[in-house]
């Protein structure tokens, strides 16, 4: 992305016609994402974008130009910068297709002035942020995406969005046992010293969220509303403390309410800002399988933790597999691929079930089924709490699936 970063503070932060300027390029009908990230690459500046385009359409028109074009039959490639080659309906050198300068010029509408101005008032509150690109904060793996968001809202630990990270993302409906391996692994992740990235959905992303928390490298919460509104609402109290100890992220406006088609627009920032996804239970048509393929479209590696080939939980996963993800069984696997050291064992604490499951744990080998029976536990809630102390490093996991107490603890 060729938009210049620079250290002097951008005028878009204090006056607001100036952000109304870059809600309006990242919010135009008939330019999209794509386009909006192109023109401003071009341009370097909203306020440039917006000249061009009136003194696009001041000039005189081409011959194909005769006839305008509704804005209901404007295409992506319409209103985007003229790939090589390619000059759609009367475009430059200037860059600015005739369809881009019909979307964008004109008086500015007032939404977009109402709009900032509500945002410079919620910026102005303490621990929140607004991050436009081209800024120093703004997340630098994230810009080289084909379509960057042009502005983030953020709240919480701004730092975060500079850290190394990993997305670590999975099934809304998750299982007991996939949450404690999404909490374990985030928690060893964070402990490793990368931030954990997910969607603050149900679940999975819940439990990768708490286990960032549980490490000092904390975790980012990516949402699909705007930043002022929590979904679900059964998440609200995690909310409030990620954005206390990590960070809340969000490209849409101020009061936008949760909307099918927002979570794959923010699926792509989750790939986008990460090193690399890990994908811990997936159904055959899931949102996690979305990021994993925004993921290696952004270049990024991609993890699967594979499940039973009779759960419905792990069709996802499976399918990533077959197309070329990498199996990870343990967070030793994942860290080893990504070239980092395992944390010390102290940094992955038990809490007070693995350490009463320990003591009644013996000290001969035993299988996870034989143990429920024995302790009249469902086998789910067994296996997670024997991959904590695993974890912990107090049990080993021998062949043949059984466990056993290491000797002297």
């Amino acid at each position: 992305m060729a938009v210049q970063v620079t250290d002097t503070a951008n005028p878009a932060r204090q006056d607001s016609e100036s952000l109304a300027m870059w809600l309006r390029l990242a919010n135009t009908p008939g330019v999209g994402r794509h386009g909006a990230s192109k023109l401003l690459q071009h341009y370097f500046s909203p306020q440039a974008v917006f000249t061009a385009a009136n003194a696009r359409l001041a000039a005189p028109p081409a011959q194909d130009d005769a006839a305008p074009l509704p804005l209901r039959m404007l295409s992506h490639a319409d209103a985007g910068i003229v790939r090589a080659g390619h000059r759609p309906h009367g475009d430059d050198e200037d860059g600015i297709s005739i369809a881009a300068a019909r979307c964008l010029a004109g008086p500015m509408p007032e939404r977009f002035r109402v709009l900032a101005q509500a945002s410079l008032e919620w910026a102005a509150q303490s621990g929140n942020h607004l991050v436009l690109l081209g800024d120093p904060e703004y997340p630098p793996t994230l810009r080289h995406i084909a379509d960057p968001p042009l502005l983030l809202y953020a709240k919480g630990n701004l730092a975060l969005l500079q850290c190394e990270s990993v997305a670590v993302v999975g099934a809304r409906h998750g299982t007991a046992q996939g949450r404690s391996h999404a909490r374990q692994f985030a928690r060893v992740l964070s402990a490793a010293g990368m931030t954990v990235v997910s969607g603050l959905a149900l679940g999975i992303d819940a439990a990768a969220h708490e286990g960032g928390l549980e490490g000092p490298a904390g975790t980012v919460a990516v949402i699909g509303t705007g930043i002022d509104r929590i979904y679900p609402r059964r998440n609200a109290a995690l909310a409030r403390r990620i954005a206390e100890e990590g960070c809340l992220v969000s490209e849409f406006v101020l009061g936008t309410a949760a909307r099918a088609e927002h979570f794959p627009i923010r699926n792509r920032i989750i790939a986008g800002m990460t090193r690399a996804t890990l994908v811990i239970e997936a159904a055959a048509r899931s949102g996690s399988l979305i990021t994993a393929h925004a993921a290696v479209n952004a270049g990024r590696e991609v993890f699967v933790l594979p499940g039973s080939v009779l759960s419905p939980q792990s069709v996802g996963c499976h399918v990533l597999i077959r197309e070329g993800a990498r199996l990870v069984a343990t967070p030793e696997h994942l860290l080893d691929d990504l070239g980092l050291a395992m944390p010390d064992q102290a940094a992955v604490p038990m809490d007070q079930a693995a350490g009463w499951l320990l003591a009644a744990l013996g000290h001969d080998p035993i299988s996870a089924d034989e143990l429920a029976i024995r302790l009249q536990l469902p086998p789910s809630d067994m296996q997670a709490s024997l991959l904590a102390l695993e974890l912990a490093g107090v049990v080993e996991r021998l062949p043949g699936g059984v466990f056993q107490r290491l000797k002297g603890l």
